[in-house]
């Protein structure tokens, strides 16, 4: 198992400006590589929150045409850190995009990328309405990634409700995963801090899960409160409401002494499902 690294989830209020919006990403991974983070982490929908399909659409570029993924590709080389770009919107048909996880090394090359799988399509009490499924692809394929401190498994925002992922991936190595979310207000006042410790706690694994905050543009609001979560369920760094960031320091083999300790992942049962 490797050394102790360090960790930055970095929070921004990301708004509907590409440019401004990558020159903000660009500011903070700066800040964060000189106070010596090893791996920096960036929220969903970094580059763009747009509101509306038509407005996802105007923005979305193909992967190889894509400036977002080209400057984080960039500056990861030039500061030699490794990066995961919480999520792009990347053209792959006439009429959908994806919701696009990346993985990018210290020499700035792409080593994987995930598909956000569930689409958040809700009405919320507030009044607030999402079909993320009327202007995403989802995708089908879980990903593990292997980085020089472990396997990391990839999953985005919505994904968090759905604790059979990261199990499957935990049972397969992950012993870190990654959340990156813009997470509205009212859903994550409510749940996002226990979700994401159950999910450490089940897996026995590091959560780290960079956000989204604040107003956006169409007067939508995101959660914050970034957060680094250790196999124990306890909150090693949160984000507050405001754009920064966090770090904490990551110890792989802590990991393996919790899932020693408590082997629940080694205790699955199969069993027939109940029928009505």
């Amino acid at each position: 198992m490797s050394e102790a690294f360090k960790l930055a989830c970095i929070q921004v209020n990301a708004s509907d400006n590409l440019a401004d919006n990558l020159d903000n990403a660009e500011n903070l991974a700066r800040r964060v590589q000189a106070d010596g983070a090893d791996f920096i982490c960036f929220p969903e929908c970094v580059s763009m929150m747009a509101y509306g399909r038509d407005a996802v659409h105007r923005n979305a570029y193909e992967e190889t045409e894509h400036p977002a993924l080209e400057r984080f590709c960039t500056i990861a080389k030039e500061l030699k850190r490794w990066f995961l770009v919480g999520s792009l919107s990347v053209k792959i048909e006439p009429e959908r995009v994806a919701n696009r996880s990346y993985l990018i090394d210290a020499a700035g090359n792409v080593v994987t990328f995930y598909d956000k799988i569930h689409m958040f399509d809700v009405e919320l009490e507030n009044g607030e309405t999402y079909r993320e499924s009327e202007t995403y692809r989802a995708g089908n394929d879980a990903v593990l990634a292997e980085t020089p401190w472990g396997r990391l498994g990839m999953t985005v925002c919505y994904d968090l409700r759905f604790p059979h992922i990261y199990r499957d991936l935990a049972r397969q190595g992950a012993m870190m995963m990654s959340v990156p979310s813009a997470f509205t207000r009212p859903t994550g006042e409510a749940h996002w801090e226990v979700l994401l410790r159950a999910r450490a706690i089940e897996c026995g694994a590091y959560i780290f899960a960079p956000a989204q905050c604040g107003i956006h543009a169409g007067d939508r609001k995101t959660y914050g409160h970034s957060l680094i979560i250790d196999p124990w369920g306890r909150v090693l760094a949160d984000g507050g409401e405001e754009p920064g960031y966090i770090m904490a320091d990551i110890t792989p083999g802590y990991v393996d002494e919790v899932r020693r300790s408590l082997p629940s992942l080694q205790h699955d049962r199969d069993y027939i499902k109940p029928t009505i």
